[in-house]
């Protein structure tokens, strides 16, 4: 299982646009739900910040093994949601992971996170 925190930068200018993608993906929420079931991503969350006068995304995320998007939905969702990035992530700016000092996650749902992804391998 592989929780992570990422920091990446947006690019100048490019805060509506911003907007616009944030809002692009809570209006297709059951889609994108979708992509993350074929990703075998328990959780993924967007946080915002401003430091200084930077904008910045982080991506939060609990993730088993890698997988393959399972819809054609979802598919689209992705395709929308990596043009968006590609137009507003600072690909100048290298990306930054946070150490992970202390993982918090109740046995019982590692145990169920495990679960659904024997699931999904016998389902592939």
């Amino acid at each position: 299982m592989q929780v992570e925190l990422t920091k990446f930068r947006i690019k100048r200018g490019k805060s509506e646009l911003v907007d616009e993608w944030m809002d692009f993906l809570n209006q297709n929420m059951q889609d994108a739900l979708l992509s993350l079931d074929g990703e075998k991503m328990f959780v993924e969350t967007i946080m915002r910040d401003t430091i200084g006068d930077r904008e910045y995304l982080y991506w939060y995320s609990i993730q088993a093994d890698d997988g393959e998007t399972n819809s054609q939905a979802a598919e689209c969702v992705d395709r929308k949601h990596i043009e968006y990035w590609n137009k507003c992530i600072d690909k100048a700016y290298r990306p930054k992971n946070l150490k992970n000092e202390v993982v918090m996650i109740p046995n019982r749902l590692k145990e169920y996170m495990k679960t659904l992804e024997k699931e999904e391998a016998v389902q592939v």
